[in-house]
């Protein structure tokens, strides 16, 4: 999301019924910190449970709103511990690549943010938020005049659809999938094997382009929640005459106002302007410095060491998804000039313990596991009241339908571990079920993770096989469905405010696929009941079938032990201007970015 401008936004409150990574809804691959009040933060995260606004064309129209002082030139260095997930825009579905993702491409629809926490669809390449008729079963899109990718290409309708096809083909595992299932169902593969590289296509009944400039969706159900889903990065538009399939990860072409220059997986990222972006064209993104300069490997104790000193390139230096290192948040909030470069706020991700149902299949052991867990030891390593707060639940604050007082395990009351009640579970449970393998992230804060997990469960009588997993690919290894761990970190946010895109995607057994969220491989009758019953209800009978879905989900099957809510704390370098805190991303909002001399 980007800064909303002042223009007009059609208030069109958006029905939390149906939907919704990686906005934020997506996995997470860093939380730091935000402030010592808890309950005040909890507060403050409810901001991003607010009804989304749908914006008219005015809204949407370019340019982008000036961000006040800012200056044209330069090159901002961007500080990052692990290689980026993804560039090929349907792969997208983790934090880094989103950051990187409004740099460089743009899809039918954008979030638009006023910096008070509120935030609306606009039309990006679309010129407005989309319109609905059937009573949001039919979705029309016309797209602006004359936008353009990098080679000088005008982005058509062609193109629109060949981003949606290709979503279908064996390749894209890593990306969303909602758009893919609700045109053509949870076997959507099925419908179009091919993708649409070969001759067949989508039915017009189906995703219709009656002209270059208009794309038409066709939907079984109502879809409110079409224009926000459009607004993820992994629905950005792939240019058909640019597709190079699975090579498209590797050089991918942009719509946005940056284009890659050079990139080397893990290594080297160079981006530089893109000269066909026409900001007249775009209300969201500016182009203010010349370009970004991404520096992999280097560890958030070092990035913040460089940036709290504010020498040199470090002034010039921003933290992608990484926060502040725990060791060092005094030395940040101690120091006021230091302190006044930070942005903060509360994440919508939810860290937990997932279990590998299909090889933890004894309850006891998860829910010893579930007792056993030290969420204090776990945020102290994330920086303590800094990095987060201890999770009762399955649902973050930042979510309708957070029920803070739900904890079913006592979570709150023994933030610590329940050693004993662990034990008492344990007490008939074979040994051969108790030693586990822990995949756990190659990171820094990887590395204080699995010490944490692995001290409070070998505490209670597991044996614990840890097994080291490259940071870069972390997602996507536990994210395999037949994967040989049986217990693993993960930690996913909402893609927009409804229950329905931290539940469906997560816990949905339709969704058991290579690469999909659904971690722990969920995969239980009553939770699929109550998914689909929840996706065809009027908003306020759908927010109580979404809790009786999460507290089943938790107490009945418990597929991952909740540890604890994220907070945002980043630092950036003094000549760094435009920053502030995006409530859609919750990181750095990269899209306003400038160097002030």
């Amino acid at each position: 999301m980007k800064s909303l401008t002042s223009r007009r936004a059609r208030a069109i409150v958006v029905a939390l019924a149906a939907g919704s990574l990686a906005l934020t809804g997506c996995s997470e691959n860093k939380g730091t910190s935000s402030n010592k009040d808890s309950k005040k933060d909890q507060k403050e995260a409810a901001t991003q449970s607010k009804a989304v606004t749908y914006a008219d064309a005015a809204a949407s129209a370019g340019p982008a709103e000036e961000v006040p002082g800012a200056k044209p030139g330069g090159t901002i260095t961007v500080f990052q511990e692990s290689g980026l997930s993804h560039l090929d825009p349907g792969q997208i579905y983790v934090s880094d690549a989103g950051q990187v993702a409004n740099l460089l491409f743009r899809g039918l629809t954008n979030f638009e943010e006023d910096g008070k926490g509120g935030v609306s669809v606009v039309g990006d390449l679309a010129t407005d938020s989309g319109k609905s008729t059937e009573g949001g079963k039919t979705w029309t899109f016309t797209l602006k005049d004359g936008v353009k990718d990098q080679n000088g290409n005008v982005i058509t309708s062609a193109d629109v659809r060949h981003t949606i096809e290709r979503q279908y083909a064996e390749f894209i595992f890593d990306g969303p999938t909602y758009l893919q299932t609700w045109l053509s169902g949870a076997k959507y593969r099925e419908a179009l094997p091919d993708g649409g590289f070969g001759s067949k296509h989508l039915p017009d009944s189906v995703l219709e382009t009656p002209d270059d400039k208009t794309v038409v969706f066709h939907f079984d159900k109502p879809r409110p929640d079409l224009p926000q889903t459009l607004a993820m990065p992994g629905y950005s538009i792939v240019p058909e005459k640019s597709d190079t399939k699975e090579r498209y990860d590797k050089a991918p072409v942009s719509t946005g106002p940056y284009k890659i220059a050079e990139y080397k997986i893990g290594k080297v990222l160079k981006l530089v302007k893109n000269d066909q972006w026409d900001p007249k064209s775009d209300s969201v993104r500016h182009q203010y410095v010349d370009g970004f300069d991404f520096q992999f490997g280097v560890t958030e104790s070092t990035q913040t060491k460089r940036l709290i000193s504010d020498q040199g390139g470090s002034k010039n230096a921003i933290q992608l998804t990484g926060g502040v290192e725990s060791t060092q948040i005094q030395d940040v909030v101690g120091d006021p000039a230091v302190n006044k470069r930070t942005i903060k706020g509360y994440q919508p991700y939810v860290q937990v313990l997932n279990f590998n149902l299909d090889r933890v299949k004894n309850k006891k052991v998860r829910d010893a596991i579930t007792y056993a867990v030290n969420s204090k030891s776990l945020i102290a390593g994330e920086g303590g009241a800094y990095g987060g707060d201890v999770a009762p639940n399955l649902f973050a604050p930042t979510l309708p339908g957070y029920e803070a007082g739900y904890d079913p395990y006592g979570r709150l009351k023994t933030p610590q571990g329940n050693i004993a009640k662990a034990e008492e579970l344990l007490k008939d449970v074979p040994a051969a079920e108790k030693k586990l393998v822990f995949a756990y992230n190659n990171s820094e804060q990887g590395q204080k993770r699995k010490v944490a997990v692995e001290d409070a469960l070998t505490k209670v009588g597991f044996d614990i096989v840890a097994k080291e997993v490259d940071s870069a690919s972390y997602y996507e290894q536990i994210g395999k469905v037949d994967n040989p761990y049986d217990i693993y970190i993960s930690g996913w946010g909402q893609d927009w405010p409804s229950p329905a895109t931290v539940v469906t995607p997560v816990y949905d057994g339709d969704q058991i696929a290579e690469g999909s969220p659904n971690y722990s491989h969920v995969n239980d009758p009553k939770v699929q009941e109550l998914i689909h019953k929840a996706l065809t209800q009027e908003p306020t009978e759908a927010a109580k079938t979404w809790i009786e879905a999460h507290h089943y989900i938790l107490e009945t099957v418990n597929p991952a032990a909740p540890l604890w809510y994220t907070k945002q704390f980043q630092l950036y370098g003094s000549n760094i201007g435009g920053a502030r805190y995006s409530t859609e991303s919750s990181y750095i909002d990269v899209t306003r970015l400038f160097l002030k001399s």
